[in-house]
């Protein structure tokens, strides 16, 4: 798939399907969407190729693994220090699950668990010990009430006017 290339409706029911369930065998993947196996591995494969499919999972969930607390942290990097140094650093803590460079008041954010409030000021010094990061300001958040996700856009994409 190049850039202009979309997902279409064949591609949306396979990745709705193995979102749903990615233990399903390929066989019964084919009899559930009536199209033959071959067409369905085909269409994993060039998915996977293409970097829409980026992973079999297992999804964790770090409240059910004892890390029940969720913040982000909004970091603000000293100038000339760079981003990828920050990055290295935060893929090095393993309660930080995410990290983005961004725009705005900040230069990242991290999402971050803990498994306390008193613990997400432990995971919040070990972030801080970094030399490139000038300042931090946290956001606790309290409930998720929409949980990441991807199946609805991947069938919008589907959709000719999306």
């Amino acid at each position: 798939m190049t850039e202009g290339d979309q997902v279409d409706e064949i591609d949306g029911k396979v990745i709705e399907l193995f979102a749903n369930e990615p233990r399903l065998g390929v066989l019964e993947a084919s009899r559930r969407l009536g199209i033959a196996r071959g067409t369905v591995q085909a269409r994993l494969d060039k998915l996977t190729a293409a970097g829409v499919i980026t992973g079999w999972g297992p999804d964790l969930s770090p409240e059910a693994i004892g890390y029940p607390v969720t913040a982000f942290l909004t970091l603000e990097i000293r100038q000339g220090a760079g981003h990828d140094a920050v990055a290295h650093h935060l893929a090095d803590i393993p309660e930080v699950l995410e990290a983005f460079t961004i725009t705005g008041a900040g230069d990242m954010w991290a999402r971050v668990v803990a498994r306390s409030n008193a613990d997400l000021q432990r995971v919040i010094d070990l972030v801080l010990t970094e030399p490139g990061i000038d300042r931090s300001t946290t956001v606790i958040a309290l409930a998720t009430q929409i949980p990441y996700r991807v199946v609805p856009l991947a069938a919008a994409a589907t959709r000719p006017d999306a």
